[in-house]
């Protein structure tokens, strides 16, 4: 590889569109570290606040660098690499931080096992098709979902705290939940159907 190669490499991974992804990751500890300290260690109830709002800021920026991206044509396979990653990295943390918690229990668990299950389901899939070169693009009812589902878990993020603002915010992120749940199932049927596909073809092959 030679030197200008190398400093193309560089100058896209450090891209403002991936250096939003590194945030995103970057946030994770801190959101799931807040929960931890209030929920575990009953430390005071505005650390929900902090990890509320790191996460709003981290969900927005899964808007942002794609979006920048796109205009300014900075789009890279490893941006494409790293953004779903740091979606499922960020979703699965505080997922299991709030079955941790309890603020997602009894039959609301099986909500975010689904979910869970879901991304490990589509992750394996796309590994072993991008081996044969196919690309899944994603539609936009599972953009729908990711929003339902970052949306449910902010409230969910908020918890007591947000109860004492109104006394609904948890029990409207355990219907959310349910909610990206169910259209999860859909879209995970989707990837696949479309996945199985490929695979009878490559098998006749």
């Amino acid at each position: 590889m030679n030197i200008a190669t190398t400093r193309g490499t560089t100058s896209r991974a450090m891209s403002l569109p991936n250096l939003l992804t590194y945030g995103r990751i970057a946030a994770i500890p801190v959101v799931v570290g807040c929960i931890y300290a209030q929920s575990i260690l009953d430390q005071p109830l505005w650390l929900r606040w902090v990890a509320v709002a790191l996460f709003i800021a981290a969900a927005v920026t899964d808007y942002l660098d794609g979006y920048y991206a796109r205009i300014w044509n900075q789009q890279s396979a490893f941006g494409r690499m790293l953004d779903p990653i740091a979606d499922k990295l960020l979703v699965a943390s505080c997922l299991l931080m709030l079955a941790a918690d309890g603020i997602i229990h009894g039959w609301s668990l099986w909500a975010a096992i689904v979910i869970l299950c879901r991304e490990i389901l589509v992750s394996g899939l796309r590994e072993y098709l991008a081996a044969l070169r196919v690309s899944v693009p994603v539609t936009k009812l599972a953009k729908w979902k990711t929003t339902v589902q970052l949306v449910a878990i902010g409230f969910l993020l908020a918890g007591p705290a947000g109860d004492e603002v109104v006394p609904v915010v948890s029990m409207m992120g355990l219907v959310l939940l349910w909610a990206s749940a169910i259209v999860t199932i859909y879209t995970g049927y989707d990837y696949f159907r479309a996945g199985i596909h490929h695979l009878i073809k490559e098998d006749e092959g």
